[in-house]
């Protein structure tokens, strides 16, 4: 069978040598910046809800993550009660509130 492949006959050449330190240099250069550019951005973007959550009162106007913008009228552990129009109220869930509106917005839309 040696007539369609031919053989590779190793000459003489250096053995491999191992990256040792700069070999591990790169990935680890490539998950710290991957730390800064992605993850930490995120972190943020997290805390900075929960605050507001955790902020929101009675009277505040807010918008819910499906478009549902309301007035809360209760606040409870996990639920807000949100009037979105004269005598119809809705229950959602704290992690619903997508944005703090400015008062007046349900006024004028």
């Amino acid at each position: 069978m040696d007539f369609f492949i031919s053989s590779a006959m190793a000459e003489g050449g250096a053995p491999a040598q191992d990256g040792g330190l700069m070999g591990l240099l790169f990935p680890f250069l490539l998950l710290i910046v991957f730390f800064f550019l992605f993850i930490r951005p995120q972190q943020k973007k997290v805390k900075e809800q929960k605050a507001m959550v955790e902020a929101l009162g009675k009277g505040d106007e807010v918008a819910t993550s499906g478009g549902v913008v309301g007035k809360i009228t209760a606040v409870g552990e996990n639920m807000f009660t949100v009037q979105v129009a004269d005598g119809v109220e809705l229950k959602i869930q704290k992690q619903a509130v997508a944005n703090l509106l400015p008062k007046g917005t349900m006024k004028k839309g």
